[in-house]
């Protein structure tokens, strides 16, 4: 036996199980994608054939989901790359209890999305009894609903607080390879602090950076529990994304057929911007 059947032979089992997993649900989609299926009449199933993806694109809801999923990731991706960042250099340096801060940091990431939204909705956004209103009455200030009249931000503040201790970790990990006596020559020629975290500390998180953009791009195309928890994806559309508009079709009006429409769409606009993702900052994985 050739010594390079053994290991295929061996890994076959689970590269089969794991094709059948991804293509049989991406296989089903493509079919009630192509039928009238409402869950109010499980029975009927006419192929209709495009006409699930023209009711879909023409959702009223349809283009300010796209516009909502890509300011979510856009903001959320700048948020936690940019305070990442600054939270990181922050405790790179020892200072006294500096393992407990660094716990404290990371300690967000582990709280389940659902978890994370009620915390927020009730204990920091609530307009009666939310820390943000009794800080803002404390300061002599009119308290603001702020899921009602800020619902995207406030889903954003949610996602981004969740997401942070992730870059942040990443980053301070990376911070710790850096060349200290690269630094340390820097500063004997005269290089200030801006200097030094432009021409060394910024290339060095260059890599860092692409994994932590290309990650949150992929898991954040889907956030869902904090909009189906805290605003429904209102007030109106106001918060509804893609992945939510999705769920409204599926089982809300039980459509089927258009929310198969919609899942495939989400597929291709993810595959868009991984390629968008690859092309721009792919290369600072070689």
């Amino acid at each position: 036996m050739n010594h390079r059947t053994l290991p295929r032979l061996l890994m076959a089992p689970a590269v089969a199980t794991l094709f059948l997993w991804m293509i049989v649900p991406l296989l089903m989609t493509l079919y009630f994608s192509s039928v009238r299926y409402n869950l109010m009449q499980p029975g009927e199933k006419v192929f209709i054939g495009l006409a699930n993806f023209e009711f879909f694109f023409t959702d009223p809801d349809f283009y300010a989901s796209v516009y909502n999923t890509l300011l979510l990731l856009g903001s959320v991706i700048v948020a936690t790359v940019g305070l990442g960042i600054t939270l990181a250099l922050l405790v790179n340096d020892a200072f006294p209890g500096r393992g407990l801060v660094r716990v404290l940091l990371i300690s967000p990431f582990f709280v389940m999305p659902t978890a994370n939204a009620l915390l927020w909705k009730h204990m920091m956004m609530n307009p009666v009894y939310g820390v943000l209103s009794q800080v803002f009455t404390f300061f002599g200030l009119q308290p603001v609903d702020w899921l009602a009249d800020h619902p995207l931000f406030s889903v954003i503040s949610m996602v981004a607080w969740q997401w942070l201790p992730f870059a942040c970790l990443i980053f301070i990990t990376s911070l710790q390879s850096l060349d200290r006596e690269q630094m340390d020559a820097a500063g004997m020629d005269g290089a200030n602090p801006l200097q030094k975290f432009w021409y060394l500390t910024l290339p060095h998180l260059g890599r860092p950076i692409a994994v932590v953009v290309m990650i949150e791009m992929i898991f954040l195309i889907s956030v869902f529990a904090e909009i189906f928890t805290t605003t429904s994806g209102g007030p109106g559309n106001a918060s509804t994304n893609v992945a939510f508009l999705i769920f409204k079709q599926a089982l809300m009006n039980f459509d089927i057929g258009v929310a198969s429409a919609g899942a495939l769409f989400a597929v291709v606009l993810a595959n868009i911007a991984a390629v968008f993702l690859i092309r721009m900052i792919g290369k600072n994985l070689d």
